[in-house]
């Protein structure tokens, strides 16, 4: 807590707590990501802060922001691999940094379980933002505007990786996308079109056992029948050395995927048509751990892909889009009445 002083009488200052609001007829995060960092205000307003900055990085240049923008969702736009300092590349595509809250296990291969944890690996990776903890300490440190929004936050200005790393928790844990056209039918505030809806029912019958409703993610490790790239990259397998998890990577969130391409972990998909090919001729079904669930491959028309698509743009969440809450500078001004800012 910060300390101020009013006519010699001294007032203690505490950080203003926020709650986090399960989005209604959504189940119970798993576990409470917060139940031993306190969600506030201001710490989530400094975790916001380091999200954006490019002083987590080596050049300077790459911050978390840089492959997860809020107009894609907080995925990479237009990009397939990750891009890093030293216009280095990853092997994966940078996926959507979307309701969090509800994952137990992170990255396309589970191998990072806490969400405290999870920016390490892209700030210390050389290909991503190649820095050490040390160096970005010392950044911090030698900042006056962030050691008087540490000690807002935290109520003294000291800096260290483990108050970082529950910052940046914080911002990213309350990225709640919860207010979709789908979303909206579900409330009865809104009515799918004829097209929509058909698409809803072929989305129900072939796709909704792996992408779960309302997260649209069931956030397991599945193989779907992607051969072995050119980056070798056998998925799960890699974090347990296991045969039966070979190359399985995790379901992701269809939430907001008409702007989170290209798909698959590796990018190599650039539109959802493509996608929906890959599940009805595509697959190969010789794999030996290929999912049980296709084994036969998704038979549809062309009529009815369409109309996936069009059910599948209703997951699109505007409003979360272009949130002036978690944008870099929060000069976007949107009013809509639906939408529960996480305040």
């Amino acid at each position: 807590m910060s300390v101020v002083s009013i006519n010699a009488v001294v007032i203690e200052k505490k950080p203003t707590p926020l709650k986090f609001e399960i989005p209604k007829g959504w189940p119970k995060p798993p576990t409470n990501i917060f139940a031993k960092n306190k969600l506030t205000e201001q710490g989530f307003q400094l975790g916001r802060k380091l999200f954006y900055d490019g002083k987590l990085s080596k050049d300077g240049e790459v911050s978390c922001a840089s492959c997860h923008q809020q107009f894609a969702a907080f995925a990479n736009y237009d990009h397939d691999l990750s891009h890093g300092v030293n216009n280095s590349l990853s092997i994966r595509n940078a996926p959507a940094l979307i309701n969090v809250a509800w994952m137990q296990q992170m990255h396309w291969d589970g191998a990072i379980s806490h969400i405290e944890v999870q920016p390490l690996a892209p700030i210390t990776a050389a290909n991503e933002m190649g820095e050490n903890l040390d160096s970005v300490l010392l950044k911090l440190r030698n900042d006056t505007a962030y050691l008087r929004m540490f000690k807002e936050a935290f109520g003294d200005p000291e800096i260290t990786s483990q108050r970082m790393l529950k910052a940046i928790a914080q911002f990213v844990g309350s990225l709640v996308s919860s207010n979709s056209k789908y979303d909206r039918v579900m409330r009865g505030e809104a009515a799918f079109t004829d097209y929509e809806l058909r698409g809803y029912l072929t989305f129900k019958s072939n796709c909704a056992s792996c992408h779960k409703e309302p997260l649209f993610t069931d956030n397991s490790f599945r193989n779907n029948g992607q051969k072995q790239n050119r980056h070798n990259d056998i998925g799960r397998k890699n974090i347990t050395n296991r045969s039966e998890d070979s190359l399985k990577f995790k379901v992701p969130t269809l939430r907001n995927i008409q702007l989170t391409f290209p798909y698959m972990h590796d990018g190599h998909i650039y539109s959802l048509f493509q996608v929906i090919d890959h599940y009805t001729k595509n697959i190969d079904t010789t794999q030996t751990f290929l999912d049980p669930g296709l084994k036969k491959k998704i038979s549809i028309s062309s009529k009815e892909k369409t109309e996936l698509v069009y059910f599948l743009y209703t997951l699109t969440d505007s409003s979360f889009l272009s949130n002036p809450r978690f944008s870099s500078d929060h000069k976007i001004i949107i009013k809509n009445p639906h939408h529960n800012y996480n305040k």
